[in-house]
């Protein structure tokens, strides 16, 4: 059943909007106009009617007491959380004035927008904002905060975001998890994973940390971070040597062959161990496993493309498959990201056209800090929306003293008073997406999904959408380019003119139907769609010697200097995304506290004690953290899992403190992971 905003009572659908592989369907039930339980769709054909804990306990995120349901403006200092209530018109008063002023004074792109995806509906994301900062002439972000190091790397060997769908992977025999902790992250996966282990399939992770997906797995290999391009290469120096390698699918459907067996001869399983840390007779047996296995499949996580050589890694682990043929078969192949399929019209949704100057400067969303504390073309106004950029932005202690600054005017759109928010000038509500007409796709499903509002909106909160769509006709921005409503955006989103897979997806079609399949149940064979510039899987790329990058895959060492004993992995968590869900009281306590995985006998060298809490520090910050020792990691290697937001009255502290703004290999991604710490008693 389907409800307006005006129905009191039923069981309606809605989307989780979330920064998730699985864009969930759900079954919504409300009484007396408000939301009382969250299920799985068990009529989608992905969620099947099962849903994450997070997600389940959703409404208490939209009726949480700490919302905040109307526009206020510092009182206080920055640093703290002194506002004072005001209007809209207040609101859109100061904000289009600062605007103004700043145009004048120092041009457009002394104005920043920062954002990801905190809501992952293409309106609220990645439609009206994007159309508003065009036309206004600001700097550009560059969103690569998540998978840009690994999406480049792939698309070098595969042409784009594109691997199997993920409903056949239900026939695969041999099934690798590599650098993804799956049933954490991609719980659907994790169903038809194990759907394929009742029809006989293995299940092996790869990861440098023993987590839920490995105590769920039938097998885990535990390698050092940063160093899974070697053990790929390993792979395949054992399958080019041992004669496993599929010489009819190579000469038919790749290019580099020869090449890529030129430097695969010296990843020996030796050297590989050397490298890895992974015994040699076990790279040995995986090869030849993955070798003589088919159909097999390669789930390539979002950790292993945080390092200095993240790119370089995914493209490595992505040729794999065409080696033994997996690609032509059924449940074969491998899938980073499943973008292609669903991908919108964004020229006529986000309007690039409409920059006054095409080339104006991009700013690393990476490299907030730097951006906020330079000297030369300051950054004067920074407007925040779907991110908490005081919490997730990598080198947090720069990002603040720049978000500190009294000449930086700071817009905030958010559902809560985040870190953010401490530093902001004008905070703004924001609706939830039960409040909202969306189109969603999926970056792991090929599903798209209209989302009709099912409650009223609450208080005085506005979309995304609605925000930028206001500000731009109080700028006297052209009326017929922003004045539309959201049905209009999503028909534009939806033009196929250069996307065959979405011909017959319509507005109309998804608002009787709910969600559709991108290219239908027919999608054209697999090795008839690489959109490599050759039309074949490159095992040897041009485009990548033309970019000063070796054209064949190699594995890199990390670029972190070795100033400090330990290498520090800042995963996520079971119960957060990202920085979201990290302030409901039910989820902090499913997690307990924040923890420093740290291995037995560093810890005994060190005279530490489980439980102890202690200080993490580096040359960018420090955070005090309680210790958990186990062999859950590898000497040398530190493990914290998840984005808690600020609490002195906890002990709770924002882990990137530590973390690096230096920019990955490929893609300008965030190398999160290449980051080295000491550990030491507290005072």
């Amino acid at each position: 059943m389907r409800m307006s905003t005006t129905i009191l009572n039923g069981t309606v659908r809605s989307v989780c909007p979330f920064d998730c592989p699985d864009t969930c369907g759900l079954s919504v039930t409300i009484a007396d106009g408000k939301i009382t339980k969250i299920t799985g769709d068990a009529a989608h054909p992905v969620t099947r009617g099962a849903i994450c804990n997070k997600v389940r306990h959703l409404n208490e995120r939209v009726y949480h007491p700490d919302r905040f349901l109307y526009p206020m403006r510092r009182k206080g200092p920055k640093g703290t959380l002194d506002f004072e209530r005001i209007t809209w018109e207040e609101a859109y008063e100061e904000i289009t004035t600062g605007m103004k002023n700043i145009i004048s004074e120092q041009g457009a792109q002394a104005i920043l927008p920062y954002s990801f995806y905190g809501n992952m509906g293409v309106l609220n994301a990645e439609g009206m904002d994007r159309r508003f900062f065009h036309r206004l002439g600001a700097s550009q972000l560059d969103r690569t905060i998540c998978n840009a190091a690994g999406a480049a790397g792939y698309a070098y060997t595969m042409g784009a975001s594109m691997g199997i769908d993920p409903e056949d992977t239900v026939h695969t025999k041999l099934f690798l998890i590599w650098g993804c902790n799956l049933v954490s992250t991609n719980m659907h996966q994790t169903m038809l994973a194990a759907e394929a282990r009742k029809n006989g399939a293995e299940i092996i992770h790869i990861d440098v940390h023993r987590n839920r997906t490995s105590a769920w797995a039938d097998r885990f290999i535990h390698l050092r971070p940063g160093t899974d391009a070697a053990l790929a290469l390993g792979m395949m120096h054992v399958i080019i040597r041992d004669g496993l390698a599929d010489q009819s699918f190579l000469e038919q459907h790749a290019l580099g062959f020869d090449d890529l067996t030129a430097e695969a001869v010296r990843y020996t399983p030796e050297y590989v161990e050397n490298i890895t840390g992974v015994p040699a007779a076990e790279v040995e047996e995986l090869g030849r496993l993955y070798g003589t296995t088919s159909p097999s499949f390669i789930r390539i996580g979002n950790g292993l493309q945080h390092h200095d050589n993240g790119g370089m890694t995914v493209r490595t682990i992505a040729c794999l498959p065409a080696l033994t043929g997996q690609w032509g078969i059924r449940g074969g192949g491998a899938m980073k990201g499943n973008g292609w399929y669903s991908r919108l019209n964004a020229r006529k949704i986000e309007r690039p056209d409409l920059m006054p100057d095409p080339n104006v400067r991009t700013v690393s969303m990476n490299q907030l800090g730097d951006a906020l504390l330079a000297t030369a073309n300051p950054v004067k106004m920074l407007f925040v929306y779907n991110s908490n950029p005081a919490v997730v932005a990598p080198d947090q202690n720069r990002v603040r003293e720049g978000l500190l600054r009294n000449d930086l005017f700071t817009v905030t759109h958010d559902l809560f008073l985040t870190d953010t928010c401490k530093y902001s000038d004008i905070v703004l509500p924001a609706t939830s997406h039960f409040e909202n007409l969306d189109l969603y796709t999926s970056y792991w499903h090929l599903y798209l999904q209209l989302h009709e509002p099912i409650m009223e909106t609450m208080g005085e909160c506005k979309s995304n959408f609605t925000l930028f769509r206001e500000l731009a006709l109080r700028l006297g921005f052209e009326s017929e380019i922003f004045d539309i409503s959201e049905e209009q955006m999503i028909r534009e989103a939806l033009d196929s003119e250069n996307n065959p897979l979405l011909k017959g997806i319509t507005f109309e079609a998804l608002k009787e139907k709910s969600w559709m399949k991108a290219g239908g149940n027919e999608l054209p064979s697999f090795t008839t769609m690489i959109p490599t510039a050759s039309g074949k899987i490159e095992l040897y790329s041009e485009k990548m010697l033309q970019h000063g990058f070796s054209p064949v895959p190699v594995h890199t060492p990390l670029k972190e200097p070795e100033n400090y004993p330990f290498l520090l992995m800042t995963g996520p968590n079971h119960s957060f995304i990202n920085s979201t869900f990290a302030n409901q009281e039910r989820l902090q306590k499913l997690e307990k506290e924040p923890l420093l995985h740290m291995q037995l006998d560093d810890a005994a060298l060190l005279g530490f004690q489980d439980g102890e809490r202690v200080k993490v520090r580096n040359d960018r910050g420090e955070v005090e953290i309680t210790l958990r020792v186990s062999r859950d990691v590898l000497p040398g290697v530190l493990v914290t899992q998840g984005l808690w937001w600020d609490d002195q009255r906890k002990g709770h502290q924002a882990v990137n403190a530590l973390t690096p703004q230096r920019l990955a290999d490929m893609g300008g991604g965030a190398t999160f992971f290449s980051n080295r710490v000491e550990v030491l008693k507290l005072d």
